[in-house]
């Protein structure tokens, strides 16, 4: 990562990073490209016939500029490709303070940027630009660092954030607890007992993984974002892909790893999944892109086995990764993991139009039953099991189960049903109450589906 030794986590962030410990030779960018290389040096940039190259996945050596172009290249055709901006968008940036994070902040910046230079170059003027924020979800409240590093890093991430997006409305810091701020005083106390009733370490990491995602969409929409953007790229994705197998999760495993997913009520986007870690830890080092890792959090159980699998994997071949992606790539995505015509046609450019003019916006709403907690798409089985349930749960705590996947029953939910009870009643309410509504309109859906067929019998019986 491009960061200090003090703070960063030990590899330098480069020439403008004010607690870097690296000497002006390592700082020129032959230093820089030669202690960072996926696959070690090659002779000569494969495109621009430069020096100073390094290897990056595939075997092309390219120089750190050439680098920066393919990268960006890969973001921009990603965005307008899949059309996940729209100029009348507000783009929330989900900011952990990692390369990944800060290089997809840095380039929806830069789009931006040459959005407002030809808005103000054209004489209409006909379509606004799209606004840019920032996220970050602060979870120390669950680490036991000292008060002060928390927040030095914390002042470390407005100032990133702020040097790309000045004013205050840009840059928005929540905690963990965040979730429960309009149910409970005592959201880390509840916050905590939570994760304290979750005795498996893969099912903790999961649960706050979800957290994380209810906190950033909490704040897209008290904010007015239409929607959000990860830093997720092809190494992330490629962890999941094989973490997500091994847990049984995977009908569900298309939903997480297309370009656009939209069975959320802010539509979350990917567009660095096709880049690496270490091509984006390469471009931090290369342009001096600060970071700062310092509130991360290790992986643990299934996640970290499977973390150290493809870092070993990633030694053999750096194009493991994007293998792992491609092959999971052919399974079948979701109605979700695409945008329906309605609402983008227009804003598309002519050549990208009939992509979408075969998507029928009915057809593209998601029908599919999801988990309560993970958002997961209910298999058959599953499917079969929760409308089993459904039919005979007396209690609304059999209900909530029932709309659990099984990833969920097994990794999260406490080991004792004697413990469900106490266990929903922390989670934040917004889970319970989308179960409780979702199977409020399916009786009433099957209600007015049996007096429809009566009245059908009825008539013809006349």
């Amino acid at each position: 990562a491009a960061a200090s030794s003090s703070s960063c986590g030990g590899a330098g962030c480069g020439t403008h990073c004010s607690s870097s410990t690296s000497s002006s030779v390592e700082d020129a960018p032959e230093g820089i490209l030669g202690r960072l290389s996926i696959s070690g040096a090659a002779a000569s940039c494969g495109k621009c016939g430069g020096g100073a190259v390094v290897v990056v996945a595939g075997g092309v050596g390219l120089c750190g500029e050439c680098l920066r172009a393919q990268l960006f290249g890969k973001f921009k055709l990603a965005v307008t490709s899949n059309a996940m901006v729209r100029p009348t968008d507000s783009v929330l940036v989900a900011f952990s303070g990692g390369p990944a994070s800060r290089v997809a902040l840095q380039f929806i910046h830069e789009m931006r940027s040459k959005a407002i230079e030809s808005w103000d170059a054209s004489n209409s003027q006909a379509l606004p630009v799209f606004n840019v924020g920032a996220a970050f979800v602060d979870e120390s409240v669950l680490l036991s660092k000292p008060e002060c590093e928390v927040e030095q890093a914390t002042e470390d991430i407005k100032s990133l954030v702020s040097s790309l997006l000045p004013g205050d409305k840009a840059m928005h810091i929540a905690s963990l607890d965040y979730v429960f701020s309009s149910e409970s005083k005592d959201g880390k106390g509840r916050l905590r007992e939570l994760v304290g009733m979750i005795t498996d370490d893969t099912g903790r990491e999961d649960l706050l993984q979800c957290l994380r995602m209810l906190s950033l969409q909490k704040i897209a929409l008290e904010n007015g974002y239409t929607k959000i953007m990860l830093g997720s790229c092809a190494s992330t994705i490629a962890c999941h892909v094989l973490s997500a197998t091994v847990k049984g999760q995977g009908y569900s495993l298309p939903a997480d790893i297309q370009y656009v997913d939209t069975r959320w009520e802010v539509p979350v986007v990917l567009p660095l999944r096709d880049c690496l870690a270490q091509e984006l830890s390469l471009l931090c080092e290369f342009d001096s892109l600060k970071t700062q890792e310092l509130l991360d959090r290790p992986c643990s159980g299934i996640n970290g086995l499977v973390a150290s699998f493809v870092a070993r994997l990633r030694e053999e071949n750096p194009s493991r990764e994007h293998t792992i992606v491609r092959t999971a790539q052919k399974l079948k995505p979701f109605p979700f993991n695409k945008f329906s015509a309605n609402g983008y046609h227009d804003f598309l450019p002519s050549r990208l139009r009939p992509k979408f003019q075969d998507v029928d916006s009915d057809e593209s709403a998601s029908s599919e039953v999801l988990c309560l907690i993970c958002r997961s798409p209910f298999s058959e089985s599953e499917l079969q099991n929760f409308e089993s349930t459904r039919r005979k749960s007396q209690k609304k705590i059999d209900l909530y189960t029932a709309y659990c996947c099984q990833s969920c029953h097994f990794q999260i939910l406490p080991g004792g049903r004697d413990l469900y009870d106490h266990f929903f009643s922390l989670i934040p309410r917004f889970w319970t109450e989308r179960a409780d509504t979702a199977s409020a309109s399916h009786s009433s859906y099957s209600i007015d589906l049996a007096v429809y067929y009566f009245l059908v019998h009825f008539d013809s019986a006349l």
